[in-house]
């Protein structure tokens, strides 16, 4: 079923890409027309496809989203006046679709076998079914809106795919264990506060230059946090854990390459600063971050 939601999206992709090909008011056409392309191609035939294939896949995204090929054109969507109109009559019924995709998500996970992300699949469909039949749009506005907020998004969306990946790879290449050693180097023994400091903070830096606290959690977790505040302070391994990714989050609002949190809603919102949800953000993260240091030294060991 999984595999279904991976082709219909890939679909969805490709009906981006031949949209872009064919719209001359985008300088940039070609360069959005084959980003999305491959990009969908990656999603349907990626079980089909050769690793090394898809590495050149990757490399080919890489080179259109640096070297600025990729652009924005017309889209045909509602005007803007045609939008109000039609949210000062649904009102709070605009929310309902919104609504569909988080508590469907949660339904069909916990009461079905099909998984969070299937769930996550069936419940945009069935979102966007109901948006359709409450505003009682076309089904091509929503193909034209579709592309572009994710040309508004543009390379961005397929940032966390790349971070997830770069937390294996560090992983696999020992960066934990070479934390590990930098850390004993510098704090010296029986300071566990020092310790704690290192791990929360740690967590946070990580998750600020990977942009995802799940890949900063394999590292900093393996270098610092099994090996010192468990093993060597018989720390709960429960509360550090959760404590630590907490404060990996912290890490997520701070930086821009966490852009499914930071970067798409500016664009999404169409804000003059792309950072100003990052600047919003900043304050209560190091204060979240000061409270985990207080809670797992206080109560993990």
């Amino acid at each position: 079923m999984l595999e279904y939601i991976y082709q219909t999206t890939g679909l969805l992709l490709l009906a981006f890409s031949l949209q872009s090909f064919l719209d001359k008011d985008n300088p940039k056409r070609i360069g959005s027309g084959l980003f999305w392309m491959i990009y969908g191609i990656t999603f349907i035939f990626g079980s089909m496809i050769p690793n090394w294939v898809t590495g050149v896949m990757v490399l080919a995204l890489t080179a259109l989203a640096a070297g600025g090929f990729m652009g924005v054109g017309n889209y045909g969507t509602t005007s803007e006046e045609e939008r109000h109109k039609t949210a000062s009559v649904l009102k709070n019924k605009l929310f309902i679709p919104a609504a569909i995709v988080p508590v469907g998500t949660v339904a069909i996970s916990q009461f079905t076998s099909l998984g969070a992300l299937v769930g996550l699949g069936l419940s945009s469909i069935a979102s966007i079914v109901v948006a359709l039949l409450l505003t009682k749009s076309k089904p091509m506005y929503s193909l034209n809106e579709g592309r572009r907020l994710i040309d508004s998004i543009g390379w961005a969306a397929i940032l966390s795919q790349f971070l997830a990946a770069l937390g294996f790879l560090f992983n696999q290449a020992g960066v934990g264990d070479t934390v590990a050693q930098i850390v004993k180097m510098m704090i010296p023994e029986n300071m566990l506060l020092v310790n704690v400091i290192a791990y929360c903070v740690g967590m946070m830096i990580f998750t600020v230059v990977m942009g995802n606290a799940f890949a900063a959690f394999a590292v900093i977790t393996t270098g610092i946090g099994i090996p010192l505040l468990v093993m060597e302070y018989s720390g709960n391994a429960a509360i550090i854990g959760v404590v630590g990714m907490l404060s990996g989050y912290c890490g997520t609002l701070m930086t821009p390459m966490a852009a499914n949190f930071n970067v798409v809603p500016a664009a999404l919102l169409e804000l003059k600063n792309k950072h100003h949800v990052i600047l919003m953000q900043v304050a209560p993260a190091i204060i979240i971050l000061a409270f985990n240091i207080f809670i797992m030294y206080s109560f993990a060991f």
